[in-house]
């Protein structure tokens, strides 16, 4: 059974930084491409940051050089380094598994909230 249990997240000061987990269970982590995703309250959910299985890296506008994606296959961990934090990078963020390889198939974790006060 695949599951993804993110960490990291809490309260910080603007530009502050935080760094958030997402340690996949499972066998399906190396065949993932791996996402952040964020969603604030009232919002949809945008999509923050991916990393491919051969670590190419994309980013929304509004984190680009202030968010850096990474992953650790020797830990099945994917991590987002959020520096420089705002106010408006307030939200829970969920990290998501695609798995690449065979069935397609699409996993979520459960959330971590993010609040950074002004």
């Amino acid at each position: 059974q695949v599951q993804l249990v993110e960490s990291g997240g809490g309260l910080v000061q603007a530009g502050g930084s935080l760094r958030l987990s997402c340690a996949v269970s499972g066998s399906i982590f190396r065949i993932s491409a791996m996402a952040w995703y964020r969603q604030a309250p009232g919002k949809q959910r945008d999509l923050v940051a991916t990393i491919s299985t051969g670590g190419r890296t994309n980013y929304a506008d509004s984190v680009k050089a202030r968010f850096t994606i990474s992953r650790d296959n020797t830990k099945n961990t994917v991590y987002l380094q959020m520096n420089s934090l705002k106010p408006e990078d307030t939200a829970v963020y969920y990290c998501n598994a695609d798995k690449q390889a065979g069935v397609r198939l699409n996993y979520w974790g459960q959330g971590t909230q993010v609040t950074v006060s002004s």
